[in-house]
């Protein structure tokens, strides 16, 4: 295994690929990097989904046989979706088995579309879960507002969620709530709680983009708003999974949600390519990063100790500052929210839109 990755893994970091296609897999390319990369789980979205059926040949005999069955592309995707996370679930059980069900986890989400509906989210999350079948399968489903009461059934059902979307602390405090009201329940049904587990997905690099585009060239707080916002949510997380009422959880068997730094690819190119991982060091954690960043991390990364406690004081200041420049914290967060859905459905159109496409050609 690469030695500044091992690092990272050491200092508690999961390595997480945002990425995944049939060729990865049948391949052997996603078995390598678990194995020379020390990657420990999957991530994935529709725009990963809509690339892989476009570039790849590997999906052409399951489109000819959904073509000949009489699919539509709604049905054709979810086939072809579901059949690629089954894959890749097996791929990383042995993962799975090592570290007791925290890692050796491939996400999946459902329709973007129904992110402002909470029952159609609640049932297309019961039916992902089902046909997939596996129990290191992740359900990812959008933090909204009418998403949170979704995620909360989802784990009273024993439905394991990675919770997407994530931009704000105030709704990050909501998904952890959801979260812990689910385990509430789920104990109220005589569920297994050790068999329940999440991460909350906290985007990281679009806030730099949203409030670098509020500052003038050159400003001394550019690129300095997410590795703030990210390591505030850290410090609720620990406020949080100690209080009481988690406690009282635990000695029945339930598992921290982690956080999980999602969006860590740089797409600022004056930043160093690795920021996004080198400053959110911290125990209990998920990267999740593009093969782009994970590269560059284990050329060139490197790991100084925890990067993330000790320093809220200094995010806090970070964020009062851009305030002092007329830079709304509410107001961004509330942008990149309305603005990460319809990049969501705009992602999930362009999936339809290529699985249509294949099975007219096949």
């Amino acid at each position: 295994m690469n030695d500044r990755l091992q690092a990272l893994s050491q200092a508690g970091v999961s390595i997480w690929l945002d990425d995944l296609s049939r060729e990865r897999i049948e391949s052997g390319n996603l078995a390598e990097l678990v194995r020379d990369y020390g990657v420990v789980g999957v991530t994935t979205n529709p725009t990963i989904f809509a690339a892989a059926l476009s570039e790849g040949e590997r999906y052409s005999a399951q489109v000819a046989e959904l073509k000949a069955a009489g699919a539509d592309r709604e049905s054709a995707v979810f086939e072809i979706t579901t059949t690629d996370v089954q894959q890749a679930c097996d791929v990383l059980a042995p993962v799975f088995e090592a570290t007791d069900g925290v890692d050796g986890r491939v996400s999946i989400e459902v329709d973007p579309g129904l992110a402002r509906d909470t029952d159609a989210t609640i049932e297309l999350a019961e039916k992902l879960w089902a046909t997939v079948d596996r129990p290191n399968l992740f359900i990812k489903i959008p933090a909204t507002e009418e998403g949170l009461p979704a995620i909360a059934a989802a784990i009273a059902r024993g439905i394991s969620v990675n919770v997407t979307l994530i931009f704000s602390l105030e709704r990050y405090r909501g998904v952890m709530d959801a979260y812990l009201y689910g385990l509430d329940q789920a104990t109220a049904e005589g569920r297994d709680l050790s068999a329940i587990h999440s991460v909350a997905s906290f985007f990281v690099s679009r806030v730099d983009s949203e409030v670098d585009g509020r500052l003038p060239e050159g400003h001394a707080l550019r690129g300095k708003a997410a590795v703030a916002n990210a390591r505030l949510a850290y410090e609720a997380y620990e406020e949080v999974f100690a209080s009481q009422r988690f406690t009282e959880l635990q000695a029945k068997g339930a598992n921290r949600q982690r956080p999980l730094w999602a969006s860590t690819g740089v797409k600022e190119p004056s930043y160093p390519d690795t920021l996004y991982v080198s400053e959110l060091v911290v125990a209990n954690t998920v990267n999740t990063m593009p093969e782009k960043t994970l590269k560059a991390f284990a050329d060139h990364g490197e790991v100084t100790g925890d990067t993330v406690t000790g320093r809220y004081d200094e995010a806090r200041e970070v964020i009062a500052s851009l305030e002092a420049e007329g830079i709304s914290y509410d107001e961004v967060v509330a942008a990149l929210e309305d603005e990460g859905l319809q990049k969501f459905d705009a992602s999930w159109a362009e999936l339809l839109q290529t699985v249509a496409d294949e099975l007219d050609k096949a």
